[in-house]
């Protein structure tokens, strides 16, 4: 029986000669979501945090909307709101911006972090966010870290808004006192209960020296440097990648902790490096994948067979097909994806068919003539496609709800499958 570790590097090898797969390149008319959205999974992750959105009433109205399902508890989030005086020019905004975070600091005494967050007004009127980040750090310190990044939706996709977040934080890292041992740093929002279940397994592997990026709490902030190794969970993180490596982390090759193959492969990767013994590996993860082969079998009779097409939304879209084509039979018809990152995709591109159209980008009138011209059993898209792709008599699934879900890992891999075969259920009890 070959090892998981030993497909694992096989799969490494042959990522390096099919990366130069096709790729369709369309630059048009874009349907995505906002890069505020993610403030909705990261206030629920990093618990002291707070996220003050500096934008319009618009914006205020889609935070409240997509945190709908939170009314019960006092969130961690809310909007400054940018009126027509201020992008008028007629008013100070910094002034005012001053006075918000103070009443905001003095009311809610539990943050410990402060996330100025831009939006596509407060870049229009080119309010400069990261100044007046610095400016209120040094009024508020030591008590209140405070840092920026950008939601804006102006020139990003939805995901975008947690690599932004991350990459600002990374700054922030201390310096390991260790720099030569190594250590694992697992970059990527996770729900607690799955990065739980990442720890229990790699502290049985006899890998204990592993931190969390974003953390539970702001004082807890990892270190890092020449000695830390870092393995991303999700694919959306080009940014917060690249300012890892600049601190002198190596990044990880690996493919996406989806389904069985997915997050075996992904730990295969770190305990390849750590040279945990292949008998070991096998014995470790044997009672966790047996489980998600069950959970997946249940929905595997359903979708094998039917075929799926995905817009771009979220980045998770390769991965995300590759679980569903190599684990539960599903043929993916084309994967479209906002921005595609040869380099940490390609260990779940290689395992695409030959036969999938991969596009990167978006031209909205010629990629749902396409769609509606394969017909395919189920559309994986944003909200603002799903409704009239229904009216058309197309089976939809939302994309931004693989986020809010915890997906990653053995234990979730039967939830991620149900996200699928959900919709296909739905159709069948309205046409009966």
């Amino acid at each position: 029986m070959t090892s998981v570790l030993a497909k694992a590097k096989t799969l490494s090898t042959e990522a390096c000669v099919t990366t130069d797969r096709p790729v369709l390149r369309e630059r048009g008319q874009r349907e995505v979501f906002c890069g505020l959205t993610g403030i909705i999974w990261l206030h629920r992750k990093i618990q002291d945090a707070f996220f003050l959105v500096v934008g319009s009433r618009t914006c205020a109205h889609l935070i409240q909307s997509a945190a709908g399902v939170m009314i019960f508890a006092e969130p961690r989030f809310a909007t400054a709101i940018l009126d027509e005086r201020d992008l008028a020019g007629l008013a100070d905004a910094n002034e005012e911006l001053d006075r918000v975070v103070g009443r905001l600091l003095e009311r809610r005494p539990d943050i410990r972090m402060l996330f100025l967050v831009g939006s596509c007004p407060s870049e229009v009127i080119k309010l400069d966010l990261s100044r007046a980040a610095e400016r209120l750090s040094v009024q508020h310190a030591p008590d209140v870290r405070i840092l920026n990044y950008s939601g804006s939706g102006i020139e990003t996709t939805f995901t975008q808004g947690e690599d932004a977040c991350l990459a600002a934080l990374v700054p922030q890292l201390p310096e390991r006192d260790n720099q030569d041992a190594p250590q694992l740093l697992i970059a990527g929002a996770l729900a607690d209960i799955v990065e739980d279940q990442f720890r229990r397994l790699l502290a049985e592997l006899g890998i204990t020296d592993v931190a969390f990026l974003p953390p539970r709490k702001s004082r807890e902030l990892p270190g890092v440097g020449p000695g830390t190794r870092v393995l991303l969970a999700q694919p959306f993180l080009t940014d917060t990648a690249a300012r890892l490596q600049e601190r002198g982390c190596e990044i990880l090759t690996a493919p996406f902790p989806y389904g069985v193959e997915g997050t075996t492969a992904w730990l295969a990767t770190v305990a390849d490096l750590w040279g945990v013994p292949r008998a070991r590996f096998d014995e470790v993860i044997a009672p966790a994948a047996a489980r998600a082969r069950k959970a997946l079998e249940a929905h595997k009779f359903r979708l094998a067979g039917k075929r799926v097409f995905f817009f771009p939304d979220s980045q998770l879209e390769i991965p995300l097909a590759r679980f569903l084509h190599e684990e539960l039979g599903m043929f993916p018809v084309e994967v479209g994806t906002p921005y595609l990152n040869r380099h940490q995709m390609a260990l779940d591109l290689v395992k695409l068919p030959a036969e999938t159209l991969v596009s990167e980008g978006q031209d909205v009138e010629r990629q749902l003539d396409r769609c509606r011209e394969a017909k395919p059993d189920l559309i994986v898209c944003g909200l603002g496609l799903a409704n009239p792709l229904e009216a058309e008599g197309f089976t939809t699934k939302w994309s931004i709800e693989l986020l809010f879900t915890p997906v990653q890992g053995f234990e979730q891999a039967g939830d991620l499958a149900e996200l699928f075969t959900r919709p296909l259920v739905r159709r069948t009890r309205l046409e009966v």
